[in-house]
Formats: C-alpha cells, structure tokens, sequence
C-alpha cells in the first residue's frame, strides 16, 4: 500500500510569494486565505488569521484532492476515521457497481463508504490547478 498520507480536500493558494491554505467563496471570484500566525492585512478570526482577496490577486490556486481505488474502482478520500478507516466517495460511473461494492447512496449519484485503510490502494495526491482569471481556460494550464 502506499503511505501517501490522506488529506481530503481543499484549495491553497499562492499570494504574495507565500503559499496560505485557502477556501473559494463566498461569491466565486472571492478566495479566503488562512494563517496559522499574524500576517499583514490579516484579521484574527478564532485561533487563525484570515484574509479575502479577489481571485484575480492570486498568483496561484490548487485544488488538492485525495484518490485511489477500492475493490478496483476510482474512489476520492474525503476523510480519515478514528479507528483507521478511510471515508471514501466513488467516483466511478455505475451505481450498481458502487453498491456491489458496499457503497451507500448518499444523494443522487453519490455514494459513499466507511472502509479499513489497508483496502484502499493507489492513494495519491493530485493537484488540479484552477483558473485565477476569467479569460484564462483550465485546459490551458
């Protein structure tokens, strides 16, 4: 198995030469930064600093996503349980193939499972860069 460590999913961004974890909204061209420690222009929100900037400030935005495969389908990691089981989201195309395969129906087309860690394979990281500007087009990156 591979010991890539599961981290779900979520934006970072690139700001000022500085890499922030990062989350998109409330509209769509809004990106929120966050800081574990004061930053300039950063405003103290619970135990972290946050900031909002316009899409268009940034140098650099990803979307990382954790993937691998279950029972020999494409699963997407969405969260790791307290007794070593990995909450898995299938990504595949035949929901009569998610159920074979223990997955429950969550929401129309979405089906989801609870699984021991060590039945999951292939876990990597990707990264999937997403456009900062309106003209700019994803499969240009």
């Amino acid at each position: 198995m591979n010991e890539a460590e599961p981290v779900g999913l979520g934006f970072i961004a690139r700001y000022r030469d500085q890499t922030y974890a990062a989350a998109v909204g409330p509209d769509s061209d809004d990106v929120v930064l966050f800081s574990e420690s004061p930053e300039a222009g950063f405003a103290k929100a619970g135990g972290y600093w946050r900031l909002r900037v316009r899409r268009t400030d940034l140098e650099g935005l990803t979307l990382l996503r954790t993937v691998g495969a279950f029972g020999g389908e494409p699963c997407l990691v969405l969260d790791e349980d307290d007794a070593d089981g990995l909450h898995i989201a299938y990504t595949g195309h035949s929901g009569m193939k998610a159920e074979a395969l223990g997955y429950w129906l969550v929401d129309h087309g979405a089906y989801e499972v609870v699984v021991p860690r060590e039945e999951v394979h292939s876990i990597r990281v990707e990264r999937i860069p997403v456009p900062t500007s309106r003209d700019q087009d994803p499969s240009d990156l």
